[in-house]
């Protein structure tokens, strides 16, 4: 039998893991807390194999909390159940050694084999956020390297090759900036670094392609 403890600041969320977890087979609710601090004291006398863990409680966070779980209880399975769908937390708590997370939007069959699949030791994460990343990765590595390059030069960098564009010298450009020749020399080579590349030529020639010049 595969004890699982439920940790959640809400008491409606823990009501309802109960009941969804109250026929299935081989699983046993043994706990309940309010959060990540109450599971630490009760772990001692409330042994568990699985803890479901919402990441955004008071007192102690799903995060330090699994943080603290893999120090102190490294035999514990940790699944996040949380609505928060931050991709940089997620890492985070995977990272602090979470087994998987799932969105408290999904469906109770996905809950319930993202148990089964932490519990046999494997990671999970819930299909919604696996879509989601999925969509950014793939709209990243569809957008033109070009515009990629040029989005990276900052407001006074484009007034800078704005005026590069128009044929204006170093020392022109420093006087209509209000700023010294060797300011504008640091933009020029930031300019080139950014976009790779090798002279100003090349750079207007990006630019113009892109769009980027009135």
């Amino acid at each position: 039998m595969n004890r699982v403890f439920l940790v959640d600041d809400h008491t409606i969320v823990r009501d309802g893991l109960r009941a969804l977890l109250a026929h299935e087979p081989g699983i046993e609710v043994v706990g309940e807390a309010g959060n990540g601090q109450e599971l630490l004291d009760l772990l001692p006398t409330t042994p568990a194999d699985v803890v479901l863990l919402d990441a955004n409680m008071p007192v102690l966070d799903g995060l330090a909390t699994t943080q603290r779980l893999r120090i102190e209880y490294p035999q514990v399975r940790v699944l996040i159940l949380s609505m928060l769908a931050h991709e940089r937390y997620i890492g985070q708590l995977f990272d602090a050694g979470a087994s998987g997370y799932v969105l408290k939007s999904a469906e109770k069959a996905e809950i319930l084999v993202a148990i089964q699949t932490v519990i046999a030791g494997r990671q999970f994460l819930c299909s919604d956020l696996g879509l989601n990343m999925l969509r950014k990765v793939l709209a990243k590595e569809e957008e033109p390297e070009e515009t990629n390059k040029v989005s990276r030069l900052s407001r006074r960098e484009t007034e800078v090759l704005q005026l590069l564009s128009e044929g204006l010298t170093t020392n022109e450009i420093a006087e209509k900036l209000f700023t010294s020749k060797r300011t504008i020399e640091t933009h020029r080579q930031n300019i080139l670094e950014k976009t790779q590349t090798k002279n100003t030529a090349a750079l207007i020639r990006l630019a113009v392609t892109q769009g980027l010049l009135t």
